[in-house]
């Protein structure tokens, strides 16, 4: 139908440059997705094929383990045992429905990289320098809500460069042990309660997370998880090549994951639930039946107030509305420690003087004590 008019209000047989303004947009739609959008549907599709190889991978472990053990007893000299005390009764499977767990200030208070990089620098993998901007960062973004593109370009490629070479065994053993150091003492009992709720009602529980899927699986193993959901970096042969399988798991990203997931395992998302502190965690949070925000941001938390979402807020000594700067995020990462919760007056006083900084890394440091001393 050659004349037949465009939503743009351009003809149909006017070609590409006829609906070029102001529908740039409306090309990408006509011609696909976005290549950020393919890059998360890569992310979701690789965070899941992971997810899945990593719990049958442990899953014939146990196996093996379990018939190894069988051996030893039958090879062992017979003796008399007391006959078994009747255990609990197992808890009845539900087969379709899950719970979406994000980590990052909702499983785990503060971020979990961070602490990472703080157990990394430890053993003198990162220098302290290194530490201090990527928790400058989660400064800045724990401040404005938003996220920066340069920043998250820039610690991407940073980490990137970290792992290329290493094996992906050494990462899974340093994460084993920053977690039992670091990590373990910073988990919301409130949101653990809430998974362990799922578990007990037979239900799947995974973690979703931007964190690498080797961290997340760690955290996921510990806490008696289903597993985790996570950044993959591409390996061969064991070994990270320093590039990653599609992009950070983030935003659309998660989301894609988490169908991707739903799918391979026959869950029915109106009946699963998904967690999360963050607005940028909207698309994940859309996508199931019950969607609860844990300790929200500002725009999470206006969001789950017009949608009539659960709001669950475990942070003490302040409001549920209200979010301090995580002063300690930076400092402690230095070995300092502030224990500080500014109100927002103060939080506006301390974007205005971040806006006035320079951008060597000595000003933000002595701006950010500056303010913590008014309290």
């Amino acid at each position: 139908m050659p004349g037949r008019s465009l939503p743009n209000g351009a003809r149909s047989g006017m070609g590409l440059s006829g609906i070029l303004r102001p529908g740039r947009r409306r090309i990408r739609n006509l011609l696909g997705p976005s290549e950020a959008e393919l890059r998360a549907n890569l992310a979701g599709e690789a965070s899941a094929d992971a997810a899945l190889a990593m719990q049958e991978a442990e899953a014939l472990e146990a196996a093996a383990l379990e018939a190894a053990e069988a051996e030893a007893l039958e090879a062992a000299p017979e003796v008399a045992e007391p006959p078994a005390e009747p255990g609990e009764p197992a808890v009845p499977r539900d087969l379709t429905a899950a719970a979406f767990f994000d980590v990052d200030n909702t499983m785990v208070q503060g971020a979990s990289i961070i602490h990472f990089a703080r157990g990394l620098a430890a053993r003198k993998y990162l220098r302290t320098s290194d530490l201090v901007d990527f928790a400058w960062k989660q400064v800045k973004f724990r401040i404005t809500g938003k996220e920066n593109s340069d920043d998250v370009a820039e610690g991407r490629e940073k980490a990137l460069s970290f792992v290329a070479g290493r094996s992906t065994a050494e990462l899974a053993r340093l994460g084993e042990e920053i977690y039992d150091e670091v990590i373990a003492d910073k988990i919301w009992a409130g949101t653990r309660a809430l998974a362990q709720m799922h578990l007990d009602a037979g239900q799947q529980v995974w973690l979703v997370t931007a964190t690498p899927v080797e961290l997340a699986q760690v955290i996921a193993k510990r806490l008696g998880l289903t597993g985790a959901l996570g950044t993959v970096a591409e390996s061969r042969d064991g070994v990270f090549t320093g590039r990653l399988v599609g992009d950070i798991l983030h935003g659309l990203g998660k989301a894609h994951a988490v169908r991707t997931l739903a799918v391979r395992e026959g869950l029915n998302l109106k009946r699963c639930t998904a967690y999360s502190d963050s607005y940028n965690d909207v698309p994940m949070l859309s996508l199931v039946g019950t969607a609860v925000a844990v300790n929200p941001d500002a725009d999470l938390r206006e969001l789950a107030k017009n949608r009539g979402w659960e709001v669950r807020d475990f942070r003490t000594g302040r409001k549920a509305a209200k979010v301090g700067i995580p002063t300690a995020l930076l400092l402690g990462a230095v070995g300092g420690a502030v224990g500080a919760i500014l109100s927002r007056r103060r939080e506006r006083a301390l974007l205005a003087e971040l806006a006035a900084a320079g951008s060597g890394r000595a000003q933000p440091m002595k701006t950010l004590r500056r303010c913590a001393s008014r309290r």
